[in-house]
């Protein structure tokens, strides 16, 4: 069974290499040479070229001339882990068995824009890692594959990134034999139960120090790297946080949010909303490394 497969990610290159060993044959692969959205953006040429496998590098996935080359592919099924833009009908309906999808949610629930930085900054327990037949909707067709994922209170983006590719992969290693031999179920989405996180704005990254600590600490884990990082304004100065501590001081009930209350070599420490949040770790936008505290 051929695929031609279409990602540029860091999960995308790992899935991709967990099909390359499968027994799906892998004729070609469509990536970015670069992205300015993608934090965790990977070209997938170099994993394709060490394969000897016929690699594309495309801006508009949806163009006549991407269309003709993955159609001269010949492809039974297309791959499409880890890109960012809505799929097109002409390209939706390429290969007889159509374009399997990924997203880190647990479908229906959670379609739409930065899955895991919304989960995070949420404080949910758990999400899901899914695979699923594309349609012209976003996130909305029927699912292959779908496994719970949970959350700790000490995950952060790079560990909760980690967590959804490693259950993924396992996934890949499931449903492919069923994909070669016709086994497989497709289960419908409930659109009834169906909800949209909206993609994140520069704003939404803003630390309010009049914020509860807890909202502020998930905000900063969800943004960790490989994002780009929460942020707030000092002496004019924007500072990016990596990582906190909820910290809960006595006696602080009537110290107004966003006022320094100590500076130790293990952070410092500002009152917010509800508690206080140290800053373990901080960076000047400039690149300039702050230290351990400001």
């Amino acid at each position: 069974m051929n695929v031609v497969f279409i990602g540029a990610v860091q999960f995308s290159a790992a899935a991709l290499k967990e099909t390359i060993e499968s027994d799906l044959k892998v004729v070609g692969v469509c990536t970015l040479a670069g992205s300015k959205f993608n934090a965790d953006h990977e070209d997938l040429e170099p994993v394709a070229t060490q394969s000897c496998i016929p690699s594309l590098h495309v801006d508009d996935v949806n163009s006549s001339e991407t269309i003709n080359w993955i159609e001269d592919k010949k492809p039974d099924v297309i791959f499409c882990f880890g890109w960012s833009k809505l799929l097109k009908h002409e390209l939706l309906n390429l290969a007889p068995l159509g374009v399997l999808g990924f997203h880190p949610a647990a479908l229906p629930q959670n379609r739409g824009r930065h899955p895991l930085i919304w989960a995070l900054a949420l404080g949910l327990e758990e999400t899901a890692s899914t695979f699923f037949f594309m349609d012209e909707g976003a996130d909305s067709g029927d699912i292959l594959s779908q496994e719970k994922v949970f959350i700790t209170a000490q995950d952060n983006a790079a560990s909760l990134y980690n967590k959804v590719s490693t259950t993924a992969l396992g996934q890949i290693r499931e449903f492919i034999p069923l994909l070669i031999n016709g086994s497989f179920e497709r289960i419908k989405q409930n659109s009834v139960n169906a909800s949209y996180w909206r993609k994140r704005e520069i704003n939404d990254g803003e630390i309010d120090w009049r914020m509860p600590a807890e909202g502020i600490y998930n905000l900063v884990r969800a943004l960790s790297k490989p994002y780009v990082g929460a942020h707030f304004l000092y002496q004019g100065r924007e500072i990016k946080v990596w990582d906190s501590l909820i910290t809960d001081l006595p006696d602080v009930d009537n110290i107004e949010a966003g006022r320094v209350l100590s500076t130790k070599d293990d952070g410092i420490t500002i009152k917010c909303g509800e508690k206080c949040l140290t800053v373990k770790k901080c960076t000047l936008v400039e690149g300039l490394i702050v230290g351990n505290y400001l």
